[in-house]
């Protein structure tokens, strides 16, 4: 995928009938399906069975099992609940006989009420005079580690700039912070909320988990440490464009047990609160 053009074309299911539709996969450098394709599609599949004009607020997902990339994944929709102000989904990703991931979705109507929002890290540098996957790919492709040069290799319709470049060569404990701008590649224009927010939401898998391994990056990397992401949550607040670079601004507040805790927040360039992410993964070390 090389464009937002190709991941429509990804997170659009076909459909079956009112409740069940059907789903097929890329990778992302992974050998299992991407949790960011499945959340998105998941959304895709709920949208399609609301026609009272409510706005997805927020949703909630398990990771039951590790999706196959050559298998096709069928969402199953239920219909919770249409109250006055709320409706409520659930839906089920299958594969095969074997239900992969759940995930509850809530949408409300449009109201107006109270407004406020945390500010945007002041301090940052910005997206045009940092480096991006590509760049760094260019640029020091030659020294990177073999599977970190693989993961940067895989085509993809969204440009990352992180804040800070890391050299994954130096063994040092990290903060455990991660600041990422991020923009989709090709055409961007008409794209209506729903759509947006599913493109956010394939997004916002992306990256998270980096903030969880930084306090243990002198001795944990992606290659000695097994990683999924085990739930995920998103919370959508207002209405944005993918016309320019957005911000990722992520935290870890905790790590115990082989599981990493991660959340973020969401803005645009201008500071505007879109959207708030938090994650649970796997973070377990691998005795080689």
């Amino acid at each position: 995928m090389t464009s937002v053009k190709d991941l429509l074309d990804l997170l659009v299911l076909e459909k079956v009938n009112d409740t069940q539709f059907i789903g097929h996969s890329k990778t992302v450098g992974s050998q299992n399906v991407f949790g960011g394709q499945v959340l998105a599609q998941a959304i895709n599949a709920a949208c399609r069975t609301i026609f009272n004009h409510r706005i997805l607020h927020s949703m909630h997902a398990y990771f039951l099992e590790a999706g196959k990339l050559n298998v096709p994944i069928t969402f199953n929709v239920s219909h919770v609940r249409d109250g006055g102000s709320f409706s409520v989904r659930r839906v089920t990703a299958q594969q095969n006989d074997s239900v992969i991931f759940i995930l509850s979705a809530s949408f409300h109507k449009k109201e107006e009420g109270y407004d406020h929002q945390i500010e945007m890290k002041s301090n940052l540098n910005q997206p045009e005079d940092l480096l991006s996957w590509t760049d760094i790919l260019n640029q020091f492709g030659d020294y990177l580690p073999k599977t970190l040069k693989a993961f940067f290799e895989i085509p993809r319709p969204v440009e990352f700039k992180p804040t800070i470049l890391v050299n994954p060569m130096e063994r040092k404990d990290l903060p455990p912070f991660s600041d990422v701008w991020f923009k989709l590649k090709g055409n961007v224009k008409g794209l209506d909320l729903q759509t947006k927010q599913q493109i956010l939401t394939y997004i916002s898998d992306y990256n998270i988990l980096v903030s969880a391994l930084n306090p243990h990056a002198s001795k944990a990397h992606w290659g000695n440490t097994q990683t999924a992401s085990l739930d995920h949550s998103m919370w959508y607040f207002r209405d944005f464009d993918f016309d320019d670079w957005l911000l990722f601004s992520m935290e870890s507040p905790n790590a115990s047990n082989a599981r990493g805790f991660a959340r973020g927040n969401i803005f645009t360039r201008k500071g505007k609160l879109i959207a708030s992410v938090a994650q649970e993964g796997l973070m377990r070390p691998l005795n080689k």
